[in-house]
């Protein structure tokens, strides 16, 4: 570990939502020099800004060219940053220490980490965790990585007893492989094509998410992954056989179940743990197996108890991911903003019994939405179309039998689905699009929907 005081270090990417103020703090605070470099200008930056106002930073804003980079002892990369880009390449070949506001957490974690990875259901599942996990412990449990804020300030109060729940993108993992590190507790829950934009082929996006499992002390640590065959080939041949893996899934009637292979061939029956009953607070089968990924982690955490699924039956979701809003006038209101995809916005559609009204379009991106508007047409009652893909998703939707309404702006939406629904309806925000024709991102898309339900400024 680096003593940092008096080393010039640049940060590169400060980011919109302060994904870099947090190692910029702690850096300052152990007296470094602090350089800040990102291609966005000091408007779009004014919030983390503000935030380190007074603070002796040197700020490098509005682009990235040669000159933008000085001379440091260290360059704190941030996740988005791709592993070909120009600069980190000539900083790696000049020798500079390359590092992670991640890496230099879990250099210094004393607590047991349990790390979530997957293409889809990270954050919920860690949210499902921690709760799950909180319930069970006296020890205080930590939420971070891609879900919450940085961890790097609560290193003092963070004890050797306690357990820190971290959410791992892609991004992050393609360089604890610097520290060669890997959690106590791996959970995956799901591989498919994801950012190749990022890591290139699938192949090497797979192989930065197995770096979560790659360098575990098998002796001391486990891994929870969804029973499923593309991450149990991965692992035969990582480790030779499945000895020791928690696998998880839910059956046709909604049981959650988990088994531990005890060897390549034989499962013991004291190994199988099932949950029968549970009850959750969000809808839909994608939701039980994140919850399953939650209560299989807790459960090869080995605390010498059963794992209580109760917790869950209060778990409300996270913000802009089938958040339950409320209920007004017998209708429920639900916020899934963050679907900006088809694919996304068809895991909402299909995650409820009850009669649908739904919100959908956006900024337009080029993809075809045909497909997703005949599933919208057979599922929803009612459709309310908005942004720059409302007219032709409204068109695409009645063509293919459906009641569809061109609304405009999200506000129109809410009050034609308002208008229309009755008791035991539920309106659902999934846009299958993008924000960024109307809103500044999905954040705040669902904020402005979360307003106009519950008539909030």
């Amino acid at each position: 570990m680096r003593d940092w005081r008096g080393q010039r270090v640049t940060v590169w990417g400060l980011g919109r939502f302060g994904g870099g103020l947090g190692i910029t703090r702690w850096l300052l605070a152990r007296g470094a020099e602090v350089h800040i470099v990102d291609q966005a200008g000091r408007d779009a930056l004014a919030a983390p800004l503000a935030e380190l106002a007074g603070q002796p930073v040197h700020l490098h804003l509005g682009g990235q060219e040669a000159s933008d980079f000085p001379d440091c002892d260290a360059l704190v990369v941030n996740p988005a940053v791709p592993e070909r880009h120009p600069r980190l390449v000539e900083a790696r070949a000049a020798g500079v220490h390359l590092t992670t506001e991640m890496n230099e957490f879990l250099l210094r974690c004393p607590a047991r980490v349990i790390g979530v990875t997957g293409t889809v259901g990270k954050s919920t599942t860690t949210a499902m965790l921690a709760a799950v996990l909180e319930a069970q412990v006296d020890s205080r449990v930590w939420v971070g990585g891609n879900l919450g804020r940085s961890l790097l300030a609560d290193l003092p109060r963070i004890r050797a007893e306690d357990y820190v729940v971290l959410e791992l993108s892609s991004f992050q993992l393609q360089r604890t492989a610097w520290i060669r590190w890997s959690p106590h507790v791996a959970v995956l829950t799901n591989l498919a094509p994801n950012h190749l934009d990022w890591h290139g082929t699938f192949a090497a996006y797979a192989a930065a998410k197995l770096n979560i499992v790659r360098y575990q002390d098998p002796q001391r640590d486990r891994i929870v992954t969804l029973d499923d065959p593309q991450w149990c080939d991965a692992f035969m041949q990582m480790f030779g056989d499945l000895a020791g893996i928690w696998r998880y899934g839910v059956d046709d009637g909604g049981t959650i179940a988990a088994r531990c292979q005890t060897n390549s061939a034989v499962e013991s029956p004291d190994a199988f743990a099932a949950w029968p009953d549970v009850t959750l607070g969000v809808p839909g089968r994608h939701n039980r197996l994140n919850a399953a990924a939650a209560l299989t982690a807790v459960r090869a955490l080995d605390l010498g108890r059963p794992v209580d699924p109760a917790p869950l039956a209060t778990f409300a979701g996270l913000p802009d991911r089938l958040e339950r809003i409320g209920v007004f006038d017998e209708v429920t209101y639900f916020n899934d903003s963050k679907a900006s995809t088809p694919e996304a916005a068809l895991t909402a559609l299909h995650a409820f019994d009850q009669p649908l009204l739904v919100i959908v379009g956006g900024f337009d991106k080029g993809v075809s939405l045909e497909a997703f508007a005949r599933q919208v047409a057979e599922r929803a009652r009612v459709a309310a179309c908005i942004g720059a893909t409302g007219p032709g998703l409204a068109a695409a939707i009645r063509t293919a039998g459906g009641q569809a309404e061109e609304c405009g702006t999200l506000e129109q939406a809410v009050a034609h689905c308002h208008g229309a629904a009755r008791p035991g309806d539920v309106v659902l925000l999934s846009p299958a699009c993008a924000s960024w024709d109307q809103f500044e991102d999905y954040r705040a898309r669902g904020s402005r929907f979360r307003a106009l339900v519950t008539g909030t400024p």
